[in-house]
Protein backbone atom coordinates (compact mmCIF):
# COMPACT_ATOMS: atom_id res chain seq x y z
CA UNK A 1 0.00 0.00 0.00
CA UNK A 2 1.31 3.38 -0.71
CA UNK A 3 0.59 4.84 2.41
CA UNK A 4 1.86 2.20 4.51
CA UNK A 5 5.28 3.56 6.53
CA UNK A 6 8.70 2.53 5.36
CA UNK A 7 11.21 0.55 8.06
CA UNK A 8 11.56 2.34 11.19
CA UNK A 9 15.17 4.15 11.35
CA UNK A 10 15.92 3.81 15.00
CA UNK A 11 18.93 5.87 16.17
CA UNK A 12 21.09 5.80 19.80
CA UNK A 13 23.11 8.20 21.23
CA UNK A 14 24.62 8.17 24.41
CA UNK A 15 27.35 9.65 26.62
CA UNK A 16 28.64 9.27 29.97
CA UNK A 17 28.30 6.65 31.91
CA UNK A 18 25.97 4.95 29.27
CA UNK A 19 28.15 5.68 26.61
CA UNK A 20 28.02 3.51 23.95
CA UNK A 21 29.18 3.67 20.00
CA UNK A 22 28.48 0.65 18.94
CA UNK A 23 30.26 -1.39 16.29
CA UNK A 24 29.49 0.92 13.29
CA UNK A 25 28.74 4.17 15.42
CA UNK A 26 30.52 6.73 15.59
CA UNK A 27 31.85 9.44 18.52
CA UNK A 28 31.14 13.71 18.79
CA UNK A 29 32.47 16.02 20.74
CA UNK A 30 30.28 16.83 23.68
CA UNK A 31 30.99 19.74 26.26
CA UNK A 32 29.04 17.57 28.95
CA UNK A 33 31.38 14.83 29.00
CA UNK A 34 35.04 13.91 28.11
CA UNK A 35 34.21 11.18 26.00
CA UNK A 36 32.06 12.56 23.73
CA UNK A 37 28.77 11.11 21.98
CA UNK A 38 28.30 7.68 20.96
CA UNK A 39 26.02 7.63 17.82
CA UNK A 40 24.55 4.65 16.30
CA UNK A 41 22.35 5.68 13.63
CA UNK A 42 21.91 4.84 9.67
CA UNK A 43 24.10 7.04 7.60
CA UNK A 44 20.68 8.80 5.83
CA UNK A 45 18.94 11.49 6.01
CA UNK A 46 16.11 9.50 8.19
CA UNK A 47 18.92 8.76 10.96
CA UNK A 48 20.56 12.56 10.47
CA UNK A 49 16.96 13.43 11.16
CA UNK A 50 16.58 11.51 14.16
CA UNK A 51 19.97 11.97 15.69
CA UNK A 52 19.10 16.03 15.63
CA UNK A 53 16.46 14.96 18.16
CA UNK A 54 18.20 12.63 19.82
CA UNK A 55 21.28 14.38 20.04
CA UNK A 56 19.37 17.85 21.34
CA UNK A 57 17.15 15.81 23.84
CA UNK A 58 20.73 14.34 25.56
CA UNK A 59 22.51 17.72 25.44
CA UNK A 60 19.43 19.12 27.21
CA UNK A 61 18.89 16.48 29.89
CA UNK A 62 22.47 17.32 31.12
CA UNK A 63 22.23 21.28 30.95
CA UNK A 64 18.54 21.35 32.49
CA UNK A 65 19.48 18.22 35.32
CA UNK A 66 22.20 20.98 36.02
CA UNK A 67 19.90 23.93 36.61
CA UNK A 68 17.77 21.72 38.27
CA UNK A 69 20.57 20.24 40.45
CA UNK A 70 19.43 16.62 39.34
CA UNK A 71 23.42 15.05 39.04
CA UNK A 72 23.07 13.06 35.52
CA UNK A 73 26.18 10.37 35.18
CA UNK A 74 24.78 8.95 31.77
CA UNK A 75 22.03 9.39 29.09
CA UNK A 76 20.56 7.29 26.12
CA UNK A 77 17.69 8.62 23.86
CA UNK A 78 16.57 6.33 20.90
CA UNK A 79 15.07 8.47 18.51
CA UNK A 80 12.63 6.78 15.69
CA UNK A 81 10.52 7.17 13.30
CA UNK A 82 8.90 5.52 9.89
CA UNK A 83 8.73 7.66 6.71
CA UNK A 84 5.52 7.11 4.04
CA UNK A 85 6.75 4.91 1.32
CA UNK A 86 4.85 6.88 -1.41
CA UNK A 87 5.85 10.53 -0.60
CA UNK A 88 8.71 10.16 1.83
CA UNK A 89 6.82 12.29 4.52
CA UNK A 90 7.75 11.35 8.21
CA UNK A 91 4.77 9.59 9.72
CA UNK A 92 7.10 11.51 13.07
CA UNK A 93 9.43 10.92 15.38
CA UNK A 94 9.38 9.37 18.95
CA UNK A 95 12.11 8.95 21.46
CA UNK A 96 12.94 7.34 25.04
CA UNK A 97 15.39 8.69 27.41
CA UNK A 98 17.28 6.34 30.00
CA UNK A 99 18.96 8.58 32.78
CA UNK A 100 22.09 7.46 35.13
CA UNK A 101 21.30 9.03 37.88
CA UNK A 102 20.74 8.83 41.61
CA UNK A 103 18.56 11.03 42.19
CA UNK A 104 14.87 9.98 43.06
CA UNK A 105 12.40 8.76 40.14
CA UNK A 106 10.32 11.99 40.66
CA UNK A 107 13.43 14.28 40.03
CA UNK A 108 14.50 12.47 37.04
CA UNK A 109 10.42 12.32 35.52
CA UNK A 110 10.28 16.24 36.22
CA UNK A 111 13.86 16.85 34.48
CA UNK A 112 12.55 14.37 31.57
CA UNK A 113 9.26 16.67 31.12
CA UNK A 114 11.54 20.02 31.71
CA UNK A 115 13.77 18.82 28.58
CA UNK A 116 10.47 17.73 27.07
CA UNK A 117 9.39 21.70 27.11
CA UNK A 118 12.95 23.03 26.42
CA UNK A 119 14.23 20.66 23.99
CA UNK A 120 14.63 23.09 20.72
CA UNK A 121 14.81 20.89 17.69
CA UNK A 122 12.09 18.83 19.20
CA UNK A 123 10.08 22.07 19.67
CA UNK A 124 10.83 23.18 15.94
CA UNK A 125 9.53 20.29 14.30
CA UNK A 126 6.48 20.29 16.57
CA UNK A 127 6.12 23.90 15.59
CA UNK A 128 6.88 23.40 11.68
CA UNK A 129 8.69 24.96 9.50
CA UNK A 130 9.15 25.36 6.06
CA UNK A 131 12.65 24.11 4.00
CA UNK A 132 13.44 26.01 0.83
CA UNK A 133 16.27 25.37 -1.37
CA UNK A 134 18.39 28.67 -1.66
CA UNK A 135 20.69 29.25 -5.21
CA UNK A 136 23.70 30.77 -3.13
Amino acid sequence: MADTPTDDFPVTVTAGSLFDAGADGWVIRHVWTERGVGVDAAPNGAGVLHVAVALCVLNDVFREGEALGVPVHGVRVVARGGFDAEHWVSTGITYAVDVDSEAPADAVTKLLQRVDEAAEVPRALRAGMTVERSDG
